[in-house]
């Protein structure tokens, strides 16, 4: 059994080794819809109050693939044009397990009618967890589990307009040193994470709009990943989108708006290069779900 055990961590960490290169630690299909988690001045385009979910589950069907739950929540400040809130994101990959809670603030600078210039600020900490002993507690190899925790901090730059456009540009946790030490040859490592990002709103009839979205990260860790995706836009209400990922993945995307303060949406993702694991398992599936609430009820249409 020992031997099993051991022969089954190194066999998955073997395949951490092969994909890590291409697998950002942290990443959504649906990020065009939330944009909290990466750059925080994304809570002003919106003057209600929100909270919202994202729940991740990758390469389903595999023992140890990873998973990612993300809870934000933000409160606007309307008497200086200002957002603050708070972000708490669990990712576990096999042993490894990482949790980060950062509070926010954000203000926008009006530069005209419809056209704003936002920064915001935000500190936390990240807590990394490798639990060896889950593998073979008794086995000498297996014995000394890994704890770190380190303070971060992040800032955020958007220039927007809530119903055409957005351009960003974050590291939403900068730190001293990086996390993960775990895997092998540090391939899987929760080093620093650079975000830029970019959406447009097209208005192709009344009731039909399209929305192309695009986000690179880069870390020193990773090869840089780049995401590109279109969206259309049924009266408001119904969204249905295909992304395309660089490390060959695609998905497509659901999503429906209900009295507009509740939004439910649902991807999934599937590999096609022959050296993605995604091809091999049963894809990853991923759900959201987003609350406003407050004064307004009018949502911004790039949202």
């Amino acid at each position: 059994m020992k031997l099993f055990k051991s022969a089954l961590l190194t066999g998955v960490m073997l395949m951490i080794n092969m994909v890590g290169r291409a697998q950002q630690a942290t990443s959504y299909t649906q990020y065009s819809d939330n944009q909290v988690p990466f750059n925080s001045t994304y809570s002003l385009l919106d003057k209600a109050g929100s909270v919202n979910m994202n729940s991740r589950k990758q390469w389903a069907g595999i023992e140890g693939a990873p998973y990612t739950f993300q809870l934000n929540g933000s409160l606007p400040i309307e008497s200086i044009n200002g957002a603050g809130g708070l972000s708490v994101t669990y990712d576990k990959f096999n042993i490894e397990k990482l949790t980060e809670v950062s509070a926010f603030f954000a203000k926008a600078v009006q530069l005209s009618e419809s056209n704003f210039f936002a920064a915001s600020f935000n500190a936390g900490f990240r807590n990394y967890r490798a639990t060896y002993s889950e593998v073979d507690g008794n086995d000498p190899s297996f014995r000394d589990d890994i704890r770190e925790t380190v303070g971060t901090v992040g800032l955020g730059l958007m220039l927007y307009s809530p119903e055409k456009y957005y351009i960003g540009a974050s590291i939403p946790r900068l730190s001293i040193r990086s996390l993960g030490s775990a895997s092998a040859e540090d391939r899987r490592n929760y080093s620093n994470t650079y975000y830029f990002s970019g959406a447009y709103l097209f208005t192709l009839h009344e009731d039909v709009k399209l929305k192309p979205a695009t986000m690179v990260s880069y870390s020193r860790a990773f090869d840089t990943q780049a995401d590109v995706s279109a969206t259309v836009y049924l009266k408001d209400r119904f969204g249905i989108g295909a992304n395309y990922r660089t490390t060959d993945e695609i998905a497509g995307i659901l999503s429906v708006t209900l009295n507009n303060n509740i939004r439910i949406g649902y991807s999934y993702q599937t590999g096609f290069g022959n050296d993605n694991i995604g091809r091999v398992s049963n894809g990853s599936h991923e759900v959201s779900v987003g609350f406003r609430f407050g004064k307004t009820n009018i949502l911004p249409k790039l949202l």
